[in-house]
């Protein structure tokens, strides 16, 4: 029973995670178009997905990559 109760309580986690996850990124693509810091944002929501997702961590390092690069030129 208490492995049931752990693994529930981990599926909520990683539920709870992803929809955070989605809805961050997603305001952030909105701030695209919109006013306000889509920049800062969309990373923000790769960071919490990445936590879940493992393509979600290769494009976060590649917005990494891709702002090393700006700040260097």
């Amino acid at each position: 029973m208490k492995h049931l109760v752990l693994r529930t309580l981990g599926q909520a986690r990683r539920v709870i995670v992803i929809v955070i996850g989605f809805t961050v990124l997603l305001v952030g693509v909105a701030m695209v178009v919109l006013p306000g810091p889509a920049v800062v944002v969309i990373p923000v929501g790769l960071a919490i997905l990445a936590t879940e997702f493992i393509w979600a961590r290769t494009l976060l390092d590649t917005v990494k990559e891709r702002i090393q690069r700006m700040r260097n030129k």
